[in-house]
């Protein structure tokens, strides 16, 4: 089964998708993140999620979501986060620095790395739980480059839900489904 693990900072949904995954025999959880020595906040974000691991789990840190979802066998994978992937993404894409009307070709390839990631989820037969932010419901950015990422995310996450067959939405701790699986 596909399932999306929604929510906002704190919201929960690492937490909710760690218990989902927990059930399976064997997971790999999938890191999207960069390390960051320099950031000690950073740091210790990445420690608190690596602490709640379990050990007999497998870790992989890479941004290449295509190609785990790709592969085969009975391990259940767990990718936190989808807002962390966007953003290297764009940050490769070259996105950030650019003004909106200056970057088509940016743009361009961000799309096609959506589209190949969200083909991917479509086609997997793994079972898999994916972890994303919900960002649409705060502030307004006041910067574009702000409102492209969280109309980006926004499209992102409707688009990987469609592929899912069960979705849920955290919030102050408590998961919601809103998309029951079959």
């Amino acid at each position: 089964m596909r399932t999306l693990v929604l929510g906002g900072a704190r919201s929960g949904k690492s937490t909710h998708a760690e218990a989902l995954a927990a059930a399976a025999t064997s997971v790999t959880y999938v890191a999207t993140a960069e390390t960051r020595p320099d950031d000690a906040e950073w740091v210790e974000r990445v420690a608190l999620h690596r602490a709640r691991r379990p050990s007999h789990w497998q870790t992989v840190e890479t941004t290449d979501l295509v190609g785990v979802l790709a592969g085969q066998g009975e391990v259940t994978l767990l990718v936190d986060c989808l807002g962390v992937w966007l953003t290297r993404m764009m940050d490769e894409c070259g996105i950030w620095d650019e003004r909106p009307q200056r970057h088509a070709a940016a743009r361009e390839e961000l799309q096609t790395r959506v589209d190949a990631l969200v083909r991917a989820v479509q086609a997997t037969q793994r079972d898999v739980v994916l972890v994303s932010n919900e960002v649409g419901q705060g502030v307004v950015p006041a910067h574009w480059s702000g409102r492209f990422f969280r109309d980006q995310l926004g499209i992102l996450n409707s688009r990987v839900a469609s592929a899912c067959e069960r979705v849920v939405f955290c919030i102050a701790g408590i998961p919601t489904t809103i998309k029951p699986g079959a």
